[in-house]
This record gives structure tokens, sequence and C-alpha cells, in this order.
């Protein structure tokens, strides 16, 4: 679990693309729309798929994270749906605040996939993954008579025995930068690490989680584009308890292997949602399920998108 190849799995291409099956580099070539709109003095990022006018789909990402995250799972809904992925602010292309806080994330959700022309379609179905999944339980509150249904895929909630004290906020920093585009590349890893069997999937979001940027001192150099003060500046919430509060359906996914969201955190949050919330597992996975298992993450949301609601089919 300490080795270098487990902390950076990138290292080894030093820099290089790794080979990708076939499938990965045909979801890829589909480009999606890239957009900006404005959002309380913020430009918010966006990607789309698809026509709008189509049933529409809401991807979040996690922390630190960006759209570009779903790049490889969006194209496989395009020819029914509008997918529509954003990049909050402080991720991504995304602005930065000098703050940060939950109810902003979810009406930055809310009003970019407006924008976007997610809702066009009628109501649309959100996944919200890890930090994206605490949103998702926000926009689900907030505007679920809006929603057909939602699903928190591996989010950190937790049973009132595994509840962890908020770290204390940071003092600010600057981004840690490399030499070279290369360098960076074979830095990047995933959060809290785990093992990565597909290594073109790391480096493809790898390559477009960077950013040249210069240091104090006037050295130039590559870093991530997140904001690196993030978390210190981050308002908390606590989204467990709007859980029982949501306006519309929610469902969860959790990784098999997942050190974030537990067995017993799942049953906990499934209990608050209700009798019938749909509940998968995704074997041989960690927290990053689409990472893990991209083809049989694809096979799970297109279930959820076929089957349940009941009543939102009807």
């Amino acid at each position: 679990m300490h080795d270098a190849p487990f902390l950076t799995p990138l290292a080894a291409y030093e820099g290089r693309k790794p080979p990708a099956p076939a499938w990965f580099e045909r979801a890829i070539a589909t480009e999606p729309e890239r957009d900006f709109v404005e959002i309380e003095g913020a430009r918010i990022e966006t990607l789309a798929w698809g026509e709008r006018g189509k049933p529409g789909l809401l991807l979040l990402h996690g922390g630190a994270a960006h759209a570009d995250w779903y790049s490889f799972i969006a194209p496989f809904f395009a020819a029914e749906r509008r997918v529509v992925a954003i990049s909050f602010s402080g991720m991504g292309l995304s602005d930065w605040r000098p703050a940060y806080a939950f109810d902003q994330f979810v009406r930055e959700a809310h009003e970019a996939g407006r924008f976007a022309g997610l809702y066009e379609g009628g109501r649309p179905v959100v996944f919200g993954h890890s930090f994206g999944g605490r949103i998702t339980v926000g926009l689900a509150h907030e505007f679920g008579e809006e929603l057909a249904a939602a699903v928190l895929v591996d989010p950190p909630l937790f049973a009132p025995r595994n509840v962890r004290p908020p770290q204390p906020p940071g003092d600010a920093r600057a981004p840690r930068l490399q030499p070279t585009f290369e360098a960076a590349v074979a830095r990047f890893r995933l959060a809290p690490p785990q093992p990565c069997e597909h290594p073109y999937i790391l480096d493809h979001i790898a390559r477009l989680s960077l950013r040249e940027a210069t240091d104090a001192a006037g050295a130039k150099g590559w870093t991530w584009r997140f904001d690196p003060n993030l978390w210190a500046r981050m308002g908390r919430k606590d989204a467990m308890a709007l859980v029982s509060r949501a306006r519309c359906p929610l469902g969860i996914v959790r990784g098999e292997r997942s050190k974030i969201f537990r067995a017993e955190d799942a049953e906990y949050v499934a209990a608050q949602i209700g009798p019938g919330a749909p509940y998968v597992t995704m074997p041989e996975t960690d927290h990053h399920v689409m990472f893990d298992q991209p083809l049989a993450f694809v096979s799970v949301v297109e279930t959820f998108l076929k089957v349940w609601p009941p009543a939102w089919r009807a």
C-alpha cells in the first residue's frame, strides 16, 4: 500500500500515454460541447453530450476533480439523452472563489444544468460521485421536485459511529509546481490512494487536470487546476441530515472495497431514505468505481435509467 507504484501508478510511463482499448478511444473521441456560465460571480465550466430536448442526465464529480472525469462515461448515453457534467467552482476550468459553500455548489449544479439544456426533455436523473454525492443530496432536497431521481455514488456519508470530525482549516498555500507537463502527469494519483488497473483512464484524466503556473520565485511549471486552498475555504454542512428530506427518489451505488463509504454507512443511508431505495454494490471496486470497473459502471447507470423509479417511467 505504501510502495511507489501504488502511490504514483503513472510514474512508470514517464509521461507517455499507456495503451488503451478501442472502446475507450471511441468514447473520448466523442467531444462534448464545452461552455461556461456565470453563476454568482464565477464562471462555471459545463460539458454536454447529446441533443437538447432529450431526457437529461446530470453527472457530478468528486472533490478536486472536474467534469472531464466523465468524458469516457457520458458518450455511452448521448444517443438517447442530453448528458451534462459541470466543474464546480474551484475545480476544473471553473473560477476559484474567496470562499466555498455547500449551498452554493448546489445552486451551481442546478443553474449550470439548466444553462446546458438538462431540463428541456423533462425531469432529469442525477448521479453524483463522492463529494458530488453530497451535493446531489442537497440538489434532491432543494430542487427535488424538478428531478426524476438522484443516485449517490460512494458518497462520504457516514453512519453515526463512523462520523469523522472535520479537519481544522490549514494555512493558505501556493500550488506545488512540476517542471514539465510529463513530470506532472507521472505524479497524478487518486485520493484516497488506491490501485489502478486501467492506467489509460488515469493518464487521460491527468492530462485534463493540469495548468501552467508561476511560483513566488518566478519559476514556471505545471500544477493541478483545482484551488489548492479549496478545503481550507470550504464551509461545512451536514448533508446526511438532508437525506430523509429529499424531494425525489434516491438510490445508492457503493464500491465493494471502498474505504470512504463502507457497508454499514450505505445501510444507514438506505434506512434514512426509506423502504425500496435501490442499493447496488459494485464488486472489485474501490472508491473510484468508474475508474475500477468503467463498463460495469456504465451498465449500472443504464440499469437505473431503464427500470427506476417506476413512477417516473410511467
